[in-house]
């Protein structure tokens, strides 16, 4: 009998839960028109001047446009992430108003209200005073949340993913940039890590690898490091103004990792400490007492050594802008030259020079330049001794670009490896074995 009692009990506390869920979810709106409503209706994104955010961590942080970008001006005074400012700003002015669910609430408590989770107040382009959003605790289905205007009596739902657009804390609205530098501006750049250095130069539009070998670089390779230094974004502040005990503490007194990026007589200074964790590493921009954490993987790819940004290509013309090639194989000097057509209307043509002057198949010459032109190096080699390139056997010579340009490549192979060396370039690449035996039956080919 008592447990039939426990379980009336129990069953009509659930039927009371659930019967309130259900009122506060779905208890209609006097006036329909209300789904429509916009929160702020009158203002525009770009219009907005002040924000202050008061986040459920309790955070508070102060906002400021200045000369059309942000500033965080309190707690501290530093730029803001603009991308974060305009998550906030736009949710202010995108956002719609649910559904009205107290016209005149007599306990904002039972809301969350009564000390709001999250607060955002700001100023529009006019305002005189701060216009503010009050954001509440979850409605019970946990789609929506409650909230309600300063100037307003009424609470109403917002969509709840609009949490993470406004409850942003301090450190998510300033800026994070690990280094601040001009991309394009950087002329030079050297790392040190672990007592190697590697220093790489732009020598027109072009970048060069200047030490410890000096040989081109692979463009794509350096550019994709510049921009990665340029991105990348702390992930914590470790302190404000590191004191001497506290570099030695987060590793910085003796950096594992130092990056100097170089922009004409400026410079910016890049220091990797030690690890913070499994995921993160300390560093610090030299020219700021701040240590911050980053991301671990930053300090695994600065460990790379110069080979790696080297340039791959063992060829640098393309079949469109070759004009002359020449092939040295078993004793015998193969010239292929590229003739203008006369007009517009006529094509450009490839003739054998020697040894058996003609007309070259179109198909077959392409797929010549295009297997040189393809080819790779898979790693380096820092001497040329067993590679085969001392007896070549093929020497490549090509002029480009309307024969402004020439490069020279010998192409050898010891056993099943493959090798090529570019002129005036120390050591020889490793290449695709398939890749030289293709050219190489290419040549013969089209040789006959």
């Amino acid at each position: 009998m008592r447990g039939l009692r426990s379980t009336i009990v129990l069953l009509v506390i659930l039927i009371g839960v659930g019967g309130y869920a259900y009122y506060i979810s779905k208890k209609p709106a006097e006036d329909s028109s209300a789904k429509q409503e916009k929160v702020f209706a009158s203002v525009q994104a770009d219009k907005i001047e002040e924000l202050r955010v008061k986040a459920a961590s309790g955070d508070t942080t102060t906002l400021k446009k200045d000369n059309g970008g942000w500033q965080v001006v309190a707690p501290l005074a530093v730029h803001a992430d603009e991308s974060e400012v305009s998550g906030i700003t736009n949710a202010l002015t995108s956002m719609s108003v649910v559904r009205i669910v107290d016209e005149n609430p007599t306990d904002l408590k039972e809301y969350g209200l009564a000390e709001p989770r999250i607060a955002v107040a700001f100023k529009a382009s006019g305002d005189k005073d701060y216009r503010h959003l009050l954001v509440g605790e979850k409605s019970p289905t946990g789609a929506d949340l409650f909230a309600k205007r300063n100037t307003d009596k009424r609470v109403f739902l917002i969509p709840a993913f609009q949490e993470s657009s406004l409850n942003r804390s301090t450190f998510d609205l300033r800026e994070k940039s690990l280094i601040k530098f001009d991309r394009e501006k950087v002329d030079a750049l050297d790392i040190t890590t672990a007592g190697k250095s590697v220093q790489i130069a732009k020598q027109g539009g072009d970048w060069t690898l200047t030490r410890p070998v000096q040989v081109k670089a692979d463009f794509g390779s350096v550019e994709g490091l510049v921009g990665r230094l340029q991105t990348v974004q702390m992930k914590s502040i470790a302190a404000s103004d590191a004191t001497a005990a506290d570099l030695k503490k987060y590793g910085l007194d003796k950096p594992a990792t130092t990056v100097n990026l170089n922009m004409g007589s400026a410079r910016a200074t890049l220091l990797i400490g030690g690890k913070a964790d499994d995921a993160t590493v300390y560093a610090r921009d030299a020219s700021k007492p701040m240590v911050m954490t980053v991301e671990g993987a930053l300090a695994d790819e600065l460990k790379k050594g110069a080979n790696e940004y080297r340039r791959k290509d063992v060829f640098e013309f393309r079949p469109y802008n070759a004009n002359r090639l020449e092939i040295a194989r078993n004793g015998q000097n193969i010239v292929f030259e590229k003739v203008k057509g006369k007009d517009d209307k006529s094509p450009d043509k490839w003739r054998r020079v020697s040894p058996n002057p003609g007309d070259l198949d179109k198909d077959k010459i392409e797929g010549l330049l295009s297997k040189l032109s393809n080819m790779r190096a898979a790693s380096f080699v820092d001497s040329t001794a067993k590679t085969g390139v001392d007896s070549p056997a093929m020497t490549v010579s090509v002029k480009f670009d309307d024969g402004k340009k020439e490069e020279r490549v010998r192409l050898g192979k010891v056993d099943n490896d493959a090798y090529a060396a570019r002129q005036a370039e120390p050591g020889a690449a490793k290449i695709d074995t398939a890749d030289f035996d293709a050219a190489v039956k290419a040549v013969d080919d089209i040789s006959k």
